[in-house]
Order: C-alpha cells, then structure tokens, then sequence
C-alpha cells in the first residue's frame, strides 16, 4: 500500500519557512489521498546546511537519525582553526565570568566561603588531572580545560583585588 497524506496538511506544511515535517498516515478517506514526497529539504537557511530527511530506502527519516548525524556534523563544523580558536576564548571568558560570579556572590554574603573554595579547588584539580591522563587531547577537553583556565585566572584577578 502506498503512503498517502492529508491535502490539508501538506497545504499547512508548505505554508510555514521551518523545518517541514511529515506525518504519513494509511486510512484516509479516498479524496484526500496524495502521493507522499520521498524528501524535504529545510527551507529556512538556503545554502547553509540542508538535512535531507530521508533514509535509504525512501521512508521518512526517524529523529534518532538525525540526531546521530550532529556529531559528524559538528565535527566538520570545527574543522575551522578560527571557529576553533572562537570557541576557545568563549570558553575561556566563560570561566572568568563564573570565577567572577561565584567569588562576587560569596564574598558579598560571607557565608560559606571556605565550602565554595573548597569546591572550586576540587573542581579545578579535577578538570587538570582529567585533561593531563588523556592520551590524546580532543576539542572538547581543550574547552573544558580553556574554562579552567579562565576560572582560574577570574580567581586570581579577585584576590588581587581584594588584597590591594
């Protein structure tokens, strides 16, 4: 039996510039029976990236599907050294605004100070041995460790200040 699909719906797809999305179904009635279009192709960022929603054998593609290709997809995407080196100094600035936010938050209420240095010390030595026993350092762990390193100098710029 063939796929067939509501006219009306395909109307209300075609009419919205987002993701399209299809839902197949058997048992209409016989006036609005169309033949299922085998794939779509996002319309909303032409020459950008295109997701072609199909699976080999012509059905509809699964979500799951699609979610499996974004590892490769990011992959390619920081295949870039200067997307590379973007995201580093974002991931570094970000660990310099939460040093800055957990010692300004601390510091002004005077309460806990010593559990939330405790925590910080751990969670950078943590993040050091985990990025030092890798053999083989990926783009992921270069962030995490890109953030240590800006929460670490965010710590220590703060103790400047409150020494001088």
């Amino acid at each position: 039996m063939p796929w067939i699909v509501s006219a009306h719906f395909l109307d209300a797809c075609r009419s919205h510039s987002s993701w399209l999305l299809l839902f197949c179904v058997h048992s209409l009635s016989p006036q609005t029976r169309l033949p299922c279009r085998k794939s779509f192709i996002s319309r909303s960022s032409p020459g950008l990236l295109n997701i072609r929603a199909v699976q080999e054998n012509g059905g509809p593609r699964r979500l799951v599907d699609i979610i499996r290709l974004v590892p490769d997809i990011s992959r390619n995407y920081f295949r870039s050294p200067s997307r590379r080196a973007l995201f580093g100094g974002i991931s570094l600035l970000g660990g310099f605004y939460v040093a800055q936010t957990i010692s300004l938050s601390f510091g002004a209420l005077g309460v806990n100070d010593v559990i939330a240095a405790v925590i910080c010390v751990l969670l950078t030595e943590y993040v050091t041995r985990f990025y030092y026993s890798r053999p083989k350092v990926t783009f992921p762990i270069a962030l995490l460790n890109n953030f240590k390193m800006g929460f670490t100098y965010g710590l220590f710029i703060d103790a400047f200040k409150l020494a001088s």
